[in-house]
C-alpha cells in the first residue's frame, strides 16, 4: 500500500531528529482513527531497529528485521489490552502491565541499541497505570524510546501528555484525500470522503466494506420515520443488526443536511417536523448515543428513545 501523503512531513521531521540525535525518549502519536497512525509507527519502529537501515527504511532481511516480523525482537514491547485471571480481555491497561514493563526497561538492550515500547491505545491505561508510566517517562532510560498511539488523546492524563513529543495526524485537504482515494481504487471518492467526515481513511475502508450503501439505508430509515412509514422499535433492530455507531454517524450527518436545508430555505431532504433547535439537540444526542453504546447502557433502549424523539 502506498504511503498516505499526510504522513511524509511526519516523517521527515521524525526522520531529521534521529539523524541529529535528536530524538526524545517518548512520542504520543495521536489524531483521528483511519489516518494510518500504527502504520506511521510500524514503519518507524522497523527503521529504527534495523541493522541495516536506508533512509529511515528497513531492510526487512537482517536478524533484527525478521525477528521483528516474527514477534520476536527482544528489544521492542507492546501493551495493550491483556487477559485478566478468568481469561477475559481486559478494556483497559492496568498498573501491573506498566510494572512489568518497567522492570523490563531496567535491564540494558540486549542487542546494544534502542529499546522500543509501545502502548496502544495508551488512553486506555487506567489512572493508576497512567500514574506508574510517569516514573518511567520522568527517569527514561539511555536509548529507550515509548511510543504512545491514541484516537483521543484527551482522555491521557495532561501530567502524560506533557512528558511526550507530540506527532499530530490531521485530516489532509480535501484535495490529496480525493486524489489518494482514487488512486486507491475508491470507485466514489467524493461520497466515500463526505460519508466518513473528511477522513480518507475511514473513507477507503467504509467503501470497501459497503458502508456507503448503509448510509443510503439510513437516511431512507430517518425518513420513512419522520413520515410515519416505519416504527421506532424496527428501524433500532435494524441498526443494531447492522453496525450501530456508524449508522448514529449517519444519522447525526444526515440531521446536519436537514438543518443546513432549513436554513437555505430549500425543502428538508428527510421530511423531519423538528425545527432547528431541535434538530441541533437531536444531532448532540445522537453523538452521545454513539459513546454511550461503547457501555453498558442497552443499546435498543438508547436507539429506541433517540429514534422516537426524531419521529
Amino acid at each position: 500500500m502506498s504511503t498516505p501523503p499526510w504522513h511524509e512531513e511526519h516523517w521527515r521531521r521524525l526522520q531529521s531528529r534521529l539523524a541529529r540525535g535528536a530524538l526524545p525518549h517518548a512520542l504520543l502519536l495521536c489524531g483521528p482513527a483511519g489516518l494510518g497512525k500504527r502504520a506511521f509507527l510500524q514503519r518507524f519502529v522497523r527503521g529504527l531497529l534495523c541493522e541495516r537501515p536506508r533512509d529511515g527504511e528497513a531492510c526487512g532481511q537482517c536478524r533484527a528485521c525478521l525477528l521483528l516480523e516474527a514477534g520476536t525482537h527482544p528489544d521492542f514491547v507492546t501493551i495493550s489490552y491483556g487477559l485478566r485471571k478468568d481469561g477475559v480481555q481486559r478494556k483497559e491497561i492496568v498498573v501491573e502491565q506498566v510494572r512489568e514493563l518497567s522492570a523490563r526497561l531496567a535491564m540494558a538492550s540486549q542487542f546494544g541499541g534502542w529499546q522500543v515500547v509501545v502502548i496502544d491505545p495508551a488512553d486506555a491505561m487506567n489512572a493508576n497505570a497512567a500514574n506508574a508510566l510517569l516514573k518511567t517517562l520522568e527517569e527514561p532510560s539511555p536509548q529507550t524510546l515509548l511510543l504512545l498511539v491514541a484516537d483521543a488523546p484527551w482522555r491521557l492524563p495532561q501530567t502524560i501528555r506533557s512528558r511526550c513529543q507530540r506527532i499530530e495526524f490531521q485530516l489532509p485537504p480535501q484535495a490529496d484525500a480525493l486524489a489518494w482515494l482514487a488512486a486507491q481504487g475508491v470507485a466514489d471518492p467524493a461520497i466515500a470522503l463526505e460519508a466518513a467526515g473528511g477522513n480518507p481513511g475511514l473513507a477507503r475502508d467504509w467503501a470497501a466494506q459497503g458502508a456507503l450503501a448503509r448510509r443510503q439505508a439510513v437516511r431512507k430509515d430517518m425518513a420513512a420515520l419522520a413520515s410515519g412509514r416505519a416504527e421506532p422499535m424496527e428501524v433500532a433492530r435494524r441498526w443494531l443488526e447492522a453496525e450501530p455507531e456508524q449508522c448514529l454517524w449517519f444519522a447525526s450527518q444526515a440531521a446536519v443536511d436537514e438543518a443546513r436545508a432549513r436554513a437555505a430555505g430549500t425543502s428538508a431532504p428527510l421530511g423531519s417536523h423538528l425545527d432547528a433547535e431541535a434538530l441541533a439537540d437531536w444531532f448532540g444526542a445522537a453523538n452521545r448515543a454513539r459513546d454511550a453504546l461503547r457501555g453498558p447502557l442497552r443499546g435498543d433502549l438508547l436507539l429506541l428513545e433517540l429514534l422516537a424523539q426524531w419521529r
